[in-house]
């Protein structure tokens, strides 16, 4: 679960709807002329599992500050996007063609950038539809499903979910957390933000991306004939994907590839400020 470093957007930045014909998006909406500079090209943040737009709030200043306006989106059914109470509504295909549409809503020509989840999302958008989009970033995403071990944990939740209400799951998941994790401080708001934003997200949608996660085949090959500049950006440790393994399908990709020090499974929230520039770097270079 991606923890955002903080909640408040920054001042270029905007939580507005985006309107599609398959419904309506959350958004945090950053635009480049309320940081008083020309726009260079428009940025479509997907999140991953679990996750939601403000995994990416801060990397929303730093864009803007280049020139990209920067959308991130709640996809439907997370957090602050509806989405209906029926588990087919979640199918990949159907995640997908919402992605397509966000970007067709922007006006084409998008930047798109999965990360985790997202990154299987945003490559099959781009399998059925690479037209709208100018290039692909896949982020902290590998080429198939999770890693074994991550496997077995992402059923131990989706058994959970299945017989359990989701805040007794989510207890569980705290006091896990609790035993696992290193004892610094925990924000109380940040706290409160993630009960809201997994009390918020369907469990449908948290049912059929997890499944997703342990079942994805490897569609590199496939993704690879897509003729669309491509960046693979990781951190240099992953729990979720083998980092050689993201290293392999980059280099199958004949993508860009960037490894972001000191960061792990969400270098946009652990080392905001090395992945912009990275990001804009590769954008920059996007003809």
């Amino acid at each position: 679960m991606s923890r955002p470093p903080f909640l408040t957007p920054p001042p270029q930045a905007q939580a507005r709807p985006l309107p599609t014909p398959r419904g309506e998006f959350a958004t945090h909406d950053a635009l480049p002329d309320a940081a008083g500079v020309a726009t260079r090209g428009t940025v479509l943040l997907v999140p991953g599992f679990t996750g939601s737009k403000e995994d990416f709030i801060a990397l929303l200043e730093p864009l803007a500050a280049a020139g990209y306006r920067a959308v991130a989106v709640d996809g439907r059914g997370q957090n602050e996007s509806a989405g209906p109470r029926e588990a087919s509504a979640y199918a990949q295909d159907e995640l997908a063609r919402d992605v397509i549409a966000q970007a067709e809503a922007l006006g084409g020509g998008v930047h798109l950038l999965g990360h985790s989840f997202g990154g299987l999302v945003c490559r099959a958008a781009v399998l059925l539809d690479a037209s709208p989009f100018r290039s692909l970033t896949i982020m902290s995403c590998g080429p198939a499903a999770i890693a074994a071990e991550q496997q077995a944990r992402t059923r131990l939740l989706l058994a959970a979910l299945g017989q359990l209400d989701k805040e007794a799951v989510w207890r569980e998941m705290q006091e896990q957390d609790r035993e696992t994790a290193a004892t610094e401080p925990r924000d109380p708001a940040l706290e409160e933000f993630l009960h809201r934003r997994w009390t918020l997200t369907t469990t449908e949608q948290l049912l059929a991306a997890g499944h997703q996660l342990t079942v994805e085949p490897d569609r590199t090959a496939e993704l690879a004939a897509v003729p669309l500049p491509k960046h693979v950006l990781s951190g240099r440790l992953d729990y979720a994907w083998p980092v050689p393994s993201i290293d392999a399908m980059a280099k199958e990709l004949s993508a860009v590839r960037t490894v972001v020090e000191g960061a792990g499974h969400s270098p946009n929230a652990e080392r905001p400020a090395a992945t912009a520039e990275a990001l804009v770097r590769f954008w920059d270079l996007v003809v």
